[in-house]
């Protein structure tokens, strides 16, 4: 009867059901009772975030630094491992994780993933992801920088919080993964690369970009794509492809144009944030230079038996020659590893265009400076300073940090 009962219908009935849940923490919190509330993780590093045995869920993952350098985001890659695996399940840069597309940092709310602001150079990321497993779970962050992460501080602050239960998770109960995958330049098909030739035909999708190619069974939940349009014009006419369960063409999921599968009008030239779909970066209102979009499937999975492969045109037709990266977020059986090779660090640093070099050698060593000397003002000036250099407008940057410092020397 009670199962039954109405007030087990309502909205967020889960939230005043009783279980036999229990909620914890990781955290980078002091274990001397001081305010240091953060780890350090050098160059060439790997620090264990969590390690925890039995069955239960991660319901939320947040992390911090404080005026770290770009770079750090995409040198930094969070490991996820579920029930006992060798097999990282989750392999993805820190800041892509987080939807922190090529290095430039945009806030966003939407419904998976959050980045919020502090004050000028620091942000917090936040993820609301399900991590389910069984038999333990093991999240690490690894530092391929020269410098450790964090910027002046070295400073990492993370939270990850989870449930732990008394029973075995369901034996239909899917593992969390996520995987980067990149292609640096992608080969222009045709004879005139960097045009959109409408009449051109792709009758395969075999020189698609490919975000996500697993097999299992399992539910595609989010995708986030990222773009460094270097052709220049509008890139978009590509259309999204996905194979499922092994099939041939023509594919039963078959889109109509880049921007439709983010949900923007026609060629989106302009920054929007929604709770399921946004083109959160767009560095040029004439389309050039780099681009991210996100969008989030809980209403609408991708839901696979035995494979998927989601694919993507450069272009229509393939025919143009651009920088494509992603990141795909999925649930799946049996565990697989996210990232089937991840590139070398190298491969992985975005297209960061003068002066970021000449702000970065300024403003990292004021920054420090101001720091070893205790000088509190001159180091928030010099943030607030740099803001812009978070969002990839470097030039502003400079000026703003070339100002500050000549006043405060």
């Amino acid at each position: 009867m009670s199962e039954s009962h109405p007030v087990l219908r309502r909205p967020f009935a889960g939230l005043y059901t009783a279980t036999a849940a229990r909620s914890y923490r990781e955290s980078s919190w002091d274990r001397t009772g001081a305010n240091d509330d953060w780890i350090t993780v050098g160059p060439g590093e790997t620090a264990t975030l969590l390690d925890v045995s039995g069955p239960g869920c991660i319901t939320h993952t947040y992390c911090a630094m404080l005026l770290p350098r770009l770079t750090d985001y995409r040198d930094t890659i969070l490991r996820c491992y579920w029930d006992g695996s060798d097999l990282a399940s989750v392999e993805v840069p820190l800041g892509d994780f987080f939807g922190v597309a090529q290095a430039r940092v945009r806030t966003l709310s939407s419904q998976f993933i959050s980045v919020n602001p502090g004050f000028g150079p620091t942000h917090g990321l936040n993820s609301y992801f399900a991590m389910p497993f069984s038999d333990g779970a093991r999240i690490t962050l690894e530092n391929r920088g020269d410098h450790p992460l964090g910027g002046p501080l070295q400073a990492l602050w993370y939270h990850i919080d989870y449930e732990l239960y008394a029973e075995r998770l369901p034996e239909e109960t899917l593992r969390f993964h996520a995987g980067f995958y990149q292609e640096l330049s992608t080969v222009p098909m045709g004879d005139e690369p960097g045009k959109t030739l409408h009449r051109a035909q792709n009758l395969d999708g075999a020189e698609n970009y490919v975000a996500l190619d697993t097999v299992g069974r399992g539910r595609m939940v989010g995708l986030l794509l990222e773009i460094d349009n270097v052709s220049g014009g509008w890139y978009g006419e590509g259309d999204d492809m996905v194979f499922i369960d092994g099939q041939g063409w023509p594919p039963d999921i078959h889109g109509t144009g880049t921007e439709e599968i983010f949900g923007g009008g026609a060629c989106p030239s302009v920054e929007y944030i929604g709770l399921t779909t946004g083109f959160h970066l767009v560095e040029s209102p004439e389309f050039d230079g780099p681009v991210g979009m996100y969008r989030w499937m809980a209403h609408d999975p991708i839901t696979f038996q035995r494979s998927v492969r989601w694919t993507v045109e450069h272009g229509h037709a393939n025919n143009f020659a651009n920088r494509y990266e992603s990141v795909a977020y999925w649930y799946q059986d049996p565990i697989v590893a996210g990232t089937p090779q991840m590139g070398s660090r190298a491969e992985l640093r975005p297209r960061l265009a003068e002066p970021y070099d000449e702000v970065s050698d300024l403003l990292f060593p004021a920054a420090t400076a101001a720091h070893r000397a205790a000088r509190a003002a001159d180091f928030r000036d010099i943030g607030i300073a740099a803001t812009p250099f978070y969002e990839g407008r470097f030039a502003e940057a400079l000026k703003r940090l070339t100002d500050v410092l000549g006043r405060i020397e």
